[in-house]
């Protein structure tokens, strides 16, 4: 699956609550908190799925109930349509487990 054009960060965070741009990227990024480990992995293996059916695999790091997540088109070195999919599936799957 290819990526759609180039959209912007600027553009993507009018969609995305709770999202932020990476400074120095064309990128949107997120931190997701929640109870505990099994909770954050449980995301992560919601999205893991999502992600590889897509195929559009975000940067994340996972430290205990805190995953950290960076999604760019590194195809077209940007942010497009296909990471505003994968953000809004990441804050549907988050519902469930989050805690801030």
């Amino acid at each position: 699956m290819t990526a759609s054009n180039t959209l912007g960060a600027a553009a993507a965070l009018k969609e995305l609550p709770g999202w932020h741009a990476v400074p120095g990227r064309e990128a949107i990024g997120r931190r997701y908190e929640f109870a505990d480990f099994n909770a954050a992995f449980g995301f992560m293996c919601r999205v893991a799925l999502e992600a590889e059916k897509s195929d559009h695999h975000p940067e994340w790091t996972n430290v205990y109930n805190r995953v950290d997540v960076i999604l760019s088109s590194h195809d077209v070195q940007g942010v497009t349509e296909r990471d505003i999919r994968l953000a809004q599936f990441m804050d549907r799957a988050a519902v469930a487990g989050i805690r801030s």
